[in-house]
């Protein structure tokens, strides 16, 4: 029996409305309501494009889903902070909320025999709570500073760098993706309801400087505004979020013993001056020059002139040392999935055949690129050779 809720869910998953799909299969949008709520059956045909869109097996349609037996309460939309310049649309947010439940039933279902190292960034949250319950008059930005350093104590980062940021996130406690998420979307993260954080970061290219940003502009979220209500803001309520989130970004990137690499430094308006501390640092000249600013160390009007040499330079859309310094890539997923691969818990084509998709499906949920599923696959493939044969005596 074909089960309308997996078309639905999986459509959802792929920010389709149904006439979006109804439009590539043929059929129509009225077609694709009775699919989904079980009046009717779509022919074989119709079966066999949606599996073709989808990247999933026939069968995926006849059985039920990943999240057939998922809380759906686990993962909260309005909880989501969206890192963004324009709040987003509903069904961008349904989607992306589809996907989060998705890559959170996947998890759940491969790591079983998975043991993690303790989830620091609960600690962290629980910590932060209690802090902010036992400091309320303190000034929010010494709470943010507080927090910032706290959070880079715990999860150990030097106090002389952001060498490894992202391992060290990992680490902790985050699972963080890349994905697809559109032009207006840098990166968002979530809690889950039973305390698992998720970023997930834009595959639009970035420099590695503003990538750090972004991991550390979505931990300011998951520390500091924990349980809050991000579709219920109006706009200032929510840029007000974000300034505090990059207030953290920047504390935590660049505590104040940053602030000794600048303090021989002559021209402090001039963008360049600050190359090698950005190769040291691994953020962009932009953030350096906010920090720097905001220590003291540079007047309004250098400041000013700094922005306008940025402008002048070009270094608005790339900076120097773009291109040199190395994007560092999720893997802890990868991680998981090679243990349970060679350990022989899975082999790529098990699982698959489990969640009755194909390769490509996995690529979209996890984030991993289809070269690596590649080697899995080729892996299986048996070859006929001589260690098979023997000699008759």
């Amino acid at each position: 029996m074909f089960i309308g809720k997996s078309l639905t869910n999986i459509r959802i998953l792929n920010n389709l409305s149904r006439g979006q799909l109804a439009e590539k299969v043929g059929v129509t949008e009225q077609a694709i309501w009775q699919y989904e709520n079980g009046y009717t059956s779509p022919k074989l045909e119709v079966v066999n494009k949606m599996k073709f869109i989808f990247k999933v097996k026939s069968s995926y349609f006849y059985r039920d889903d990943l999240l057939d037996k998922a809380n759906f309460e686990n993962i909260q939309s309005q909880h989501i902070a969206y890192r963004s310049e324009t709040i987003n649309t509903l069904s961008k947010t349904q989607s992306e909320l589809m996907y989060i439940r998705f890559l959170d039933e996947f998890m759940k279902r491969i790591e079983s025999k998975i043991n993690y190292p303790a989830n620091l960034l609960l600690q962290l949250r629980k910590e932060t709570l209690e802090y902010l319950r036992q400091n309320q008059n303190v000034d929010r930005e010494n709470q943010i500073k507080f927090i910032a350093n706290l959070a880079r104590q715990t999860m150990g980062l030097p106090r002389s760098s952001n060498q490894n940021l992202l391992f060290l996130f990992e680490k902790a406690g985050a699972f963080i993706v890349e994905k697809e998420i559109g032009e207006t979307i840098d990166a968002y993260s979530v809690w889950t309801e039973d305390d698992r954080p998720y970023i997930i970061l834009g595959t639009i290219k970035k420099s590695a400087a503003r990538r750090n940003f972004d991991l550390a502009h979505e931990l300011g979220h998951l520390l500091l505004h924990y349980k809050v209500e991000f579709n219920m803001l109006d706009r200032k309520s929510y840029r007000d979020l974000e300034d505090e989130a990059n207030s953290f970004a920047s504390e935590f990137l660049l505590p104040e013993e940053f602030g000794n690499d600048c303090k021989e430094i002559t021209k402090v308006s001039n963008p360049d001056s600050y190359i090698d501390i950005k190769q040291k640092w691994e953020v962009s000249l932009q953030a350096i020059a906010m920090r720097v600013h905001k220590l003291g160390m540079m007047e309004y009007q250098q400041y000013r002139y700094f922005f306008m040499s940025i402008n002048k330079k070009g270094y608005r859309t790339q900076e120097p040392l773009d291109e040199k310094i190395p994007i560092s890539r999720p893997m802890k997923l990868k991680s998981i999935l090679q243990l349970l691969f060679e350990k022989g818990i899975y082999t790529l084509s098990t699982l698959t055949d489990e969640l009755k998709v194909d390769q490509e499906f996995l690529t979209l949920v996890t984030g991993i690129e289809k070269e690596y599923f590649d080697q899995y696959r080729q892996s299986e493939q048996k070859i006929f050779t001589t260690s098979v044969l023997s000699l008759s005596k």
